[in-house]
């Protein structure tokens, strides 16, 4: 029988044997960190400290504000010395808690370790995922409680996609996008916590079994996956090696054959996704305490001296990951924070590693030399790739020309960014760039 998978999709070239191999490190701990108060898709978390204040790690330093809000944690013990907008991976100045290391790495005296599941409700699980700042750490940095506290009926670009009790929970390990590795990583070294989280949000959302989606290119992170899991309702399924395969949508098609209907959310065919790297973190959220404070990175790439995967602070600064790499091996031609496909590139080394941050990749000038760019010639690449049914060609089109209501016509608000078009595109067109700022527009003018 073949791998599952879903239908359409590239294959991009891996780059994952630089770091697959290679077991995570711990990064020391920074001199000081910077924590953006918008770290998550939803309302920034407000401050609950004052510069001069000292605090623990762990300790919550700011509070959520509204329902599509996390708090956020210290992630190292000391002195906060600053509140005030710096750099964001957005490009712009957002407001962040700057706090100076002691070196103590002190933990917040309140932290509860050792909680067990049996003895925690589903609604007390919720609440637990809120207070650990739980995010999807996949990169869309997505709340996680609110996937478990859906309302009845959820409206997306004007339609109404009704949910009905979710009988799967699926984690996330596929890890399609190329270079990146620390899911990899993390399944293979702490399958122990990706189980206990997972159990922990069966048993949140009512679910009766639970899945986890990984490459058949990741055999170690399977057996491992399959160790922990040995006795529990939870089936590990491997997975074709394709591209966007991690994306919820295609997953779930994968793994359930469930197809999620346009401008629907996965609860809507009696599933939730969650990344296993979410699952890890509040799996050792039970076991120790520790809120989401720190996160497994990989830094990658062919303009990288000694690529690694590293356990790093959140709010530590890009710059000594690359320093603790070794440097570059010459200027880069340009430095991603995530994955080539989805992540942004960035123009400036003082960004902080954020709750969502998977990967710094560099690449070198010959890597990056921009093409030509030419006129579509209708070869119809583009079509036969795009995993979500799109015609990205027309989409495109639309885009350039700023005829934005028909864009919507075709559907561009269904368009997940996944670039599938623009890898296959032989004109070289900017399809993904041309889309994004459509769909930008589009928002702002509603």
């Amino acid at each position: 029988m073949g791998l599952k998978t879903f239908k359409k999709g590239i294959y991009p070239p891996s780059g994952k044997e630089l770091t697959a191999a290679l077991p995570v490190e711990e990064l020391p701990l920074p001199a000081q960190v910077v924590l953006p108060l918008g770290q998550h898709i939803g309302a920034p978390a407000k401050p609950l400290v004052e510069v001069g204040a000292e605090v623990a790690t762990g300790q919550k330093i700011a509070e959520a504000q509204g329902g599509v809000s996390v708090p956020l944690h210290a992630s190292i013990s000391g002195k906060v010395v600053a509140i005030e907008p710096r750099p964001h991976v957005c490009g712009r100045l957002e407001p962040a808690i700057v706090i100076e290391s002691d070196g103590a790495d002190r933990r917040a005296p309140d932290l509860v370790t050792g909680r067990k599941l049996e003895e925690l409700s589903a609604e007390q699980i919720k609440v637990l995922m809120k207070e650990a700042g739980l995010v999807g750490m996949g990169g869309a940095a997505f709340p996680t409680h609110v996937k478990y506290c859906p309302p009845e009926t959820e409206a997306s670009h004007g339609q109404y996609c009704p949910t009905q009790p979710v009988d799967y929970v699926i984690l996330n390990g596929a890890e399609c996008e190329p270079y990146l590795t620390c899911d990899h990583r993390l399944m293979v070294e702490q399958a122990a916590d990706v189980i206990r989280g997972l159990l922990a949000f069966m048993k949140a959302a009512g679910a009766s079994r639970g899945m986890i989606g990984v490459e058949a290119n990741k055999p170690d992170a399977i057996a491992a996956l399959r160790e922990a899991a040995d006795g529990f309702p939870v089936e590990v399924v491997p997975l074709k090696v394709k591209y966007p395969q991690g994306e919820e949508r295609m997953l779930i098609y994968a793994a359930t054959r469930r197809v999620v209907p346009a401008n629907a959310l996965p609860i809507a065919v009696g599933v939730i996704v969650n990344n296993v790297a979410t699952a890890a973190a509040f799996g050792r959220y039970l076991r120790e305490g520790l809120p989401l404070v720190d996160r497994i990175v990989t830094v990658t790439g062919k303009g990288i001296k000694e690529p690694k995967n590293l356990r790093v602070r959140i709010g530590t600064l890009v710059e000594d990951l690359i320093k603790y790499c070794g440097g570059f091996t010459e200027p880069p031609g340009r430095i991603i924070l995530g994955g080539p496909m989805t992540g942004p590139a960035v123009y400036r080394l003082d960004l902080p590693v954020m709750k969502a941050t998977s990967g710094i990749l560099v690449q070198t000038r010959r890597e990056v030399e921009k093409p030509q760019v030419l006129p579509c010639i209708r070869c119809g690449k583009c079509i036969q790739v795009c995993p979500f049914n799109l015609l990205p060609n027309y989409l495109a089109d639309y885009a350039e020309h700023g005829r934005f209501e028909e864009a919507e016509k075709y559907g561009i608000s269904q368009c997940r960014e996944c670039g599938s078009c623009a890898y296959v595109c032989p004109s070289r067109r900017p399809l993904l760039q041309l889309v994004k700022n459509a769909k930008q527009q589009i928002k702002a003018a509603q």
